[in-house]
Parts: C-alpha cells; structure tokens; sequence
C-alpha cells in the first residue's frame, strides 16, 4: 500500500517528494553528464525540462511550485548580475553601455518590424510588438560565465548594462502596445508611467542601501543575513512591477544597490552563490525546458515558417549588435562572442510579452473565433525561439568565456612556480575572529588557495587543559569562517613561552609575508601590545604587518582612509602593502582616499589609472597636523594608516603619538595600522628570493612600477 502510494502508476506525477527527487536528481547528473561531451549545462537542465515536462514524456506538470522556484530562479539570475557587476567598471563603461542597449535594442526593433510587415504579413502593432520580442533578452549564460570567472570582464559589464536598457525599452514598447489595443495611451498614461519609475529607482537606489546598511551592523547570524538580502531582492520585483515594468529590472537594481555591503569575498556571498546556482537557477532553466513542445514542428506550414523567420531574425539581429560594439570599441573576437552569448538568449521577457500579446484580442472572425494581437504561430515559434537561442547563447558563451579564461591565466602565470603569498593570523579572541579571517580572505589573492593560517598560542606553563580547550575552540571557528567563504585555512596551535616567541616562531617556520593582528573593539592600542608589536614583533618579522580594530562590520565599511607618509615609496615593501588595499577595494567595493606627499600619489594616481578602482588623492605630507584630518572623516570610514619602523625612510616622529590619537579621538572607528616590509630588519629570512614576486623589490629598487605592475597580474 505504502509502496504504491510512492511509486506511482499514473503520469504526471503527483507526489511531491517523488517530484523534487526528480529535479534533484537532473540538477545532479546533468552537469556532469553533459561536460563530458562539451554541453554547457545550462542547455542540459533546458533539454532535460523538454523531456520530463507536458510537451515531452509528460513526467511532470508546469504546475505553480515549478513557475514559482523558476521565478525566483530568473530574478536571482538578474540580482546576481547586479551584486557581481564591478561598480567602478560599469560608471566607467556606462556610455558603452548606452551604446550596445541602443544597438541591441534599434536593430532587432527596425528588422522585427520590416519583416512583420513585410514578410509575414502582419499588422503593425503586432509588427511592433513581434519586434520587441527580438529587442529583449535574457543573461541565461551569465552564470556559467561567472562560474568560469570572467564575470567582471569589461565585455560582460557592458553586456549587463546594456541588458537593462534592452529589456527596460522593450517592455516599454509592450506597455505602450497594449494601452494602445486597449485605449489607455494618453497623457496621464506617460506622467503615470514617468513618474512610478522615477519613485521605484530612487527607492531603491537611495533607501535599500540604508536599510542594507542598517541591517548588516546590528544583525550577524548567517540565516537571517540570507533571508534579509532574499527580502530586498523580491521587495525590489514587487515595486518595479508596481511601476508598470517587469520585476527583472527591480532585482537587477536591488544587486545594485546592495553591491558595497556584500563583498564578494565573503560567506555571504557564497552562501547567495550556492543556493542560487544549486536550487533557483536550474529550476528556472527546467521551467523554460518545459515549455518547448517539439511537436509544433509538425503542426503545420505556418508554424514552421513563423519559428524560422523568427530565429533567424533575432539571432541575426543580436550578432549584428555584438559585432557591431566589437567594432565601436576595438573587443577581441572572444569579448564578441561574452556580448552575443550573453544577449542572444530569448527568455523571460520575451516570454511575458508573448503570453500578454497572445491574451489580447483584437476582433473576431465571422466564425466568433478570437482574433489576436499575437497568434498561436507566434506563440509556438517563440517557444522554438526560445530553445534555439538558448542552445546557441550557451556554445558560443562559453567558447568565448573558456578563451579568455585560459588567455588571463597565462598571463598570470609568470611562472612555473606559484605565488609564494602566506596570511598568519593569531587569534585569542572568539569575538573578533570573524572580523580577522574575513579580513584575511579580503586581502589575499585570488590565486591565493591554501596560504591562510590560524595561530593559537598557548602558554607553556599553563598544564591545566583549559587552555588548549578554547585555543582549539577558537582555531575551529576561524576553520569554519573561512570554510563559509570557499577558502581553506591551516590551523596552527602552538606552545610558547609567551605570544611574540609563538608568533615570530611561527612566521620563520612557514615563510609567512603578511601578519594580521587584531585589537579588541572595546579596547584601543595598550601600552604591553605596543611594547610587544615594536620590541617584538616587528623588529624580527619582516612581513607586511596589519593591526586591525574592527568597530563596526567590515561590510558595513564606506570609505577606507589611507594615509601614507612621505617616501613610503621608496620602502621595499611599498608594492606588497598597496596590493592588499587595492584587494580591499576590488573585494569590497568601498571607496579609498589616499592621504599622501604628491610624489607618492603620483605612483599610486599611475596605478590606478591601469588598474581602477574608486577611490580620491588629496595632498597631505605634515604629520604635525594629523589630527586635522579627523574633520574629514565621517561615520562607516575605516582608516588605514602606513607607519613604519624608526629610523627607516618613511618614518616620521609623530607616528610614535597614533597610538594615542587612536585611543582618545577614535574610539568607535574602525581602523588598520600598516607597518610595511622594510630593508634592514634583523629577520628577513621569510622572504624566498628564487620567487619572482620578491626578487625585484629587494634588487631592483629603482623600477618599482615593473614590480607593482608583476603583482596585479597576480592578484
């Protein structure tokens, strides 16, 4: 009896928990099936929908548990686009943009109207409409892009811009089609229409920061962080369709707007990855699969003419616009086929205006049959359009994404050896562990995999247990917050006799290059830490050096503050430091402001313009006047401050009151105290000269833009 009840006899089938295994199973073996033959698996979870669904083997319905996961799929897909988008890269492309949402929308409008009219004879509404269908487009392919690792290639960020201004304009012209059919078109339909787009865009552009902001200080705990960005992205759909345009426009900006306060390093992040592209997205791709019929093909004539000219047309046209942007912008062959595989694929918003246009009716014939405004030709060849350029987005996207992949890992690769980078981080503290790996994995570089390492010390006198008890407790929940964000850290427990022997111990034994230290957030810098940190620790370690203080989360974060004395780049390990505040920046989004001597910002001004990222250069080289400074600041800055080690270049006297000013005048900011690696430290054994990355800043003083230049390609 039970047996029965599960192993049904009947199709479709109707038992949910047989269903979901169904699914699962798909999501599960299709990739892997398919990659062995070279199939983008997005084309598998469509194919797979088609056979399993009404149209195929008739496994399952497209019920409103399939239409409702696939909903969601599609809106993460748009909000994944707008949280992975680089900021600095999309104002910086914005006029590309422009330019490829104009071509990817004028050509399919001016071709998918010219062939209505005139090929297939149709009225010039539907002309219209038809048309419209060609302009929009779905990014189908940007998670296999993303999965590969170019997302934030300049091609797809104009891609991603220009989609908005696509799919914006076309479900416009649906607007402007149906109020026509319908007699709504007026003036008080274009100030209607006018100004709920004007309150929708500042509402979230403005306020969904705010609350984001709001939010990510006062809440910590992963599932309600999750929830709380599920809440915006649908909040953002639910106001976009209240003003009048489609809920993917509403997603794409709440990625947008909650871009800064989700770096993309950390376990937020992947935890939005994960169950995107594990649940919602292939759920998505199943739905859009079971909506192909095959049989249409032999339905009749018409069918088949409408779907060829149909496919040939949008797939013309969109090409037409990628080659055309290749030209405008001088894009690689490759960049062309990230633009064309990302805007060829027809999808939901094509879907919806079909379904719309397909409702409406016009008239009747003198039989009573219903006249409308798009026939079932149209509708069944969007349907063929729809798995036709799917198929051809999915091939060519990934050809391209795989060439560019291959092309920017060579040029990484400078040689056989990798990247000797390694991150000690010494924790004593269960409350501020989070902060501390978090900023670990914000720094380091992407290729970067298993340089992370945790450090608990123990003191040698203490035999009673407890002690190495909470080391391991606390070794654990650094393993756990770096697991979160895809990174594995060594832990490291280590008897000693106090913690400057365990930490330069450690640093010697594992050759590590940049140390982090972290302060209490209720204590500042006192007077046994700093004895420690300069008797200690950095007179015999030799490592990029970092005191953090986290008093706030380091997403929460809106400028970094970075002040620099004057000849710091003149110091060995200027290229070493700045890399990791660049990290910061690309990681997090965040604004930088460097504070320096105009030589230095100079130099930094020459790397930013090859390397962008957002960020201001002010003049400033009177470390009298430091205090000054702090009228400049506002609430969620961070400031980092460069120091240096006495008696060296960049040293100035002042530094020895930091300690004080940070104390007194900057008790709730957050702040990082760099102390650079610099010639003529007693221990300088850490540092491998047969790697490449170090040679040239301790021989080749006088060229460090090769050297800085060597470490981006590495970043």
């Amino acid at each position: 009896m039970i047996l029965s009840s599960v192993l049904e006899t009947t199709l479709p089938l109707t038992n949910p928990v047989v269903k979901f295994l169904l699914i699962l199973v798909i999501i599960l073996f299709a990739p892997i099936l398919l990659n062995k033959i070279k199939i983008p698996h997005l084309l598998g979870l469509i194919i797979a929908g088609a056979i399993i669904g009404p149209n195929g083997i008739n496994l399952m319905e497209r019920d409103s548990g399939i239409i409702l996961s696939g909903t969601a799929g599609l809106l993460y897909i748009m909000f994944l686009a707008g949280l992975e988008i680089d900021l600095v890269d999309f104002k910086k492309n914005s006029k590309k943009s422009l330019v490829f949402g104009l071509y990817t929308f004028l050509i399919p409008m001016t071709m998918g109207i010219i062939t209505g009219l005139y090929v297939l004879k149709f009225s010039l509404p539907t002309s219209v409409l038809l048309a419209s269908m060609f302009a929009s487009h779905t990014l189908i392919a940007y998670p296999l892009i993303s999965k590969m690792g170019v997302a934030k290639n300049k091609a797809v960020n104009i891609t991603v811009g220009g989609t908005m201004i696509t799919d914006t304009l076309a479900l416009l012209v649906l607007a402007v089609i149906v109020g026509m059919t319908t007699g709504e078109v007026n003036t008080a339909f274009w100030i209607r229409l006018s100004v709920s787009i004007l309150v929708f865009g500042l509402i979230v552009m403005l306020i969904f920061p705010i609350i984001g902001r709001w939010f990510f200080k006062r809440f910590d705990d992963n599932v309600s962080q999750y929830i709380f960005v599920l809440v915006m992205v649908f909040l953002g759909a639910v106001l976009a369709e209240l003003a009048g345009i489609e809920a993917i426009i509403g997603a794409f900006l709440s990625g947008l707007a909650l871009n800064r306060l989700i770096p993309h390093t950390s376990p937020l992040m992947n935890r939005i990855e994960f169950v995107g592209n594990a649940i919602f997205i292939p759920f998505f791709l199943i739905g859009v699969g079971m909506l192909i019929n095959y049989r249409v093909f032999f339905k009749d004539f018409e069918t088949i003419k409408v779907a060829s000219v149909m496919i040939f047309v949008a797939t013309t046209a969109k090409f037409l616009a990628a080659w055309l942007t290749q030209k405008t912008y001088k894009f690689s062959v490759d960049e062309r086929r990230l633009i064309f595989g990302l805007s060829n694929a027809q999808a939901a918003a094509t879907l919806a205006a079909v379904l719309i246009g397909y409702n409406i009716t016009v008239g009747q014939t003198e039989t009573g049959e219903p006249i409308r405004l798009l026939n079932e030709s149209i509708l069944n060849g969007t349907i063929l359009m729809i798995l036709f350029t799917c198929t051809i987005a999915s091939f060519v996207a990934q050809k391209g994404a795989t060439n560019i992949a291959h092309l920017e890992n060579s040029d990484t690769t400078t040689d056989t050896e990798k990247s000797q980078e390694k991150i000690l981080i010494p924790i004593s503290n269960i409350e501020t562990t989070d902060e501390l790996i978090n900023l670990g994995v914000t720094i380091k570089s992407k290729k970067n995999k298993d340089g992370l390492l945790a450090l608990s010390i123990v003191d040698n006198n203490k035999m009673d247990g407890s002690s190495e008890k909470q080391a391991r407790k606390i070794l654990i929940k650094a393993a756990v917050t770096a697991s979160a964000t895809d990174n594995l850290i060594q832990q490291v427990l280590r008897y000693d006799l106090n913690i400057v022997n365990g930490i330069t111990s450690v640093a010697k034994e594992h050759n590590i290059t940049d140390l982090i230290l972290g302060l209490h957030v209720n204590k500042g810098i006192s007077d046994s830490f700093l004895g420690n940190l300069t008797e200690g620790i950095l007179t015999k370690c030799n490592t990029t050096s970092l005191i953090y203080k986290p008093a706030q989360p380091f997403s929460t974060i809106k400028r970094h503050i970075i002040i620099v004395p004057e000849n710091a780049e003149n110091e060995i390990g200027f290229p070493f430091w700045i890399i990791k505040v660049w990290n910061i920046a690309r990681n997090s989004g965040a604004k930088l402001i460097f504070y320096a001597a105009q030589e230095t910002l100079n130099l930094i001004q020459e790397i930013q313009t090859k390397h962008p990222i957002a960020c201001e250069f002010r003049n400033f080289n009177n470390w009298d006047h430091f205090l000054t400074l702090a009228g400049n600041f506002h609430q969620d800055d961070n400031l980092i401050i460069v120091l240096s080690r006495k008696d060296k270049p960049s040293f100035h006297s002042n530094m020895t009151k930091i300690p004080s000013y940070l104390n007194e005048y900057f008790k709730d900011t957050s702040y990082i105290l760099i102390y650079p690696m610099q010639s003529g430290v007693a221990d300088s054994s850490q540092i491998n000269l047969k790697n490449p990355t170090f040679i040239e800043p301790l021989e080749k003083l006088d060229d460090m833009r090769k050297t800085v230049a060597r470490l981006f390609r590495n970043k």
